[in-house]
């Protein structure tokens, strides 16, 4: 399946055990607002490749770009953390797979190049996202 994975970064889970009981409230919207600006960026790039460069007239149907979304954030079953992931719902309308067809985008098929939006998406907003979790800590801290 394609995904992205946000962990929190071990300093803000550091941080956020000083708040007690308001940790279970604050990680999650943390590390929502952090999903959502990779979410506009995964976005942004499927939207850039999806039938451009191709050899025959484009069947996309936007359903694959409809299906992109985020989960809600959870503490891992392990208890090690939490995350949040950026994904496709499935399945799709006429029963296949959205992360299939990701999958064949991002990486190619035999003749079909590869279009990456993906990994360039959590390499372009990993800064930004980063920046994004800080400001809502930090608006969340001083709620508390």
């Amino acid at each position: 399946m394609a995904k992205v994975e946000l962990k929190l970064p071990t300093d803000f889970e550091e941080r956020l055990s000083r708040l007690a009981d308001k940790t279970d409230e604050i990680i999650p919207k943390v590390l929502e607002a952090a999903g959502e600006v990779v979410l506009a960026k995964v976005k942004s790039n499927l939207s850039s490749v999806v039938g451009r460069g191709t050899k025959e007239e484009s069947r996309s149907t936007g359903e694959l770009e409809r299906s992109l979304g985020l989960s809600p954030a959870k503490q891992k079953r392990d208890g090690s953390g939490w995350d949040i992931k950026v994904g496709f719902k499935e399945p799709r309308s006429d029963g296949g797979s959205n992360a299939k067809i990701a999958n064949i985008i991002e990486y190619g098929r035999h003749g079909q190049t590869p279009k990456p939006f993906l990994k360039p998406a959590k390499s372009a907003s990993k800064n930004t996202a980063v920046e994004a979790m800080k400001a809502k800590f930090e608006s969340e801290v001083d709620g508390v």
